[in-house]
């Protein structure tokens, strides 16, 4: 899957006639790569276009128009789109309330480490958390997280024929899953895989 560029956005006039349209085509995107790991923690798959519309929605915010800082915020988002061999998911710990936010994420210190994905029968690895900057430290742990899930060729293949992909969590203060994955959106992870990737 191909990084952003430059060129590949849109001016921050073109995006203001664009977003209406655009963000409901990328809610509806992301129907097919959300999952809910209990009821406190989601996972949102990224890809191009996820990635593109935070990109878009970030230099709209900040009325950023100038090259150098756009690029600066491609070289912050563009590692969160796949490469081919791997899934990467935004995690979320959801908490409406602030007290129980607080509480809750000093006892789930870690958890971004304990978070696996299975395709098939036999092969399994755990996320690989927040290879930019640590995000947790011996007290607490973020509410947000990013997550690579790095698979094997065969995996890969598996996954592409269909394999059955599901996902748990294995923190001693939240112990979820397996969760199977529905089939629409293990079909759209699979997309972001390549197979030439697979022998």
């Amino acid at each position: 899957m191909s990084k952003l560029t430059r060129h590949r956005l849109w001016s921050l006039e073109e995006y203001a006639e664009q977003r209406p349209a655009f963000r409901h085509q990328v809610m509806e995107h992301k129907r097919f790569r959300q999952l809910m790991l209990g009821e406190h923690l989601r996972l949102t798959f990224e890809d191009e276009m996820t990635i593109r519309y935070q990109v878009q929605e970030m230099l709209r915010i900040e009325r950023i128009f100038e090259g150098p800082a756009i690029q600066e915020e491609l070289d912050a988002y563009n590692p969160l789109i796949p490469d081919g061999t791997n899934l990467k998911a935004t995690m979320m710990l959801e908490y409406p309330n602030a007290t129980e936010r607080r509480e809750r994420l000093a006892q789930l210190t870690g958890i971004e480490h304990k978070i696996w994905l299975q395709v098939g029968d036999d092969w399994c690895c755990y996320g690989i958390a927040d290879e930019d900057l640590d995000r947790s430290d011996e007290h607490k742990t973020s509410s947000v997280h990013f997550l690579r899930f790095e698979l094997t060729p065969e995996a890969i293949l598996d996954l592409k024929q269909g394999a059955a992909l599901v996902i748990g969590v294995d923190h001693p203060q939240m112990d979820t899953g397996p969760i199977p994955v529905p089939d629409a959106v293990r079909d759209a992870l699979a997309e972001d895989l390549s197979i030439t990737y697979a022998s």
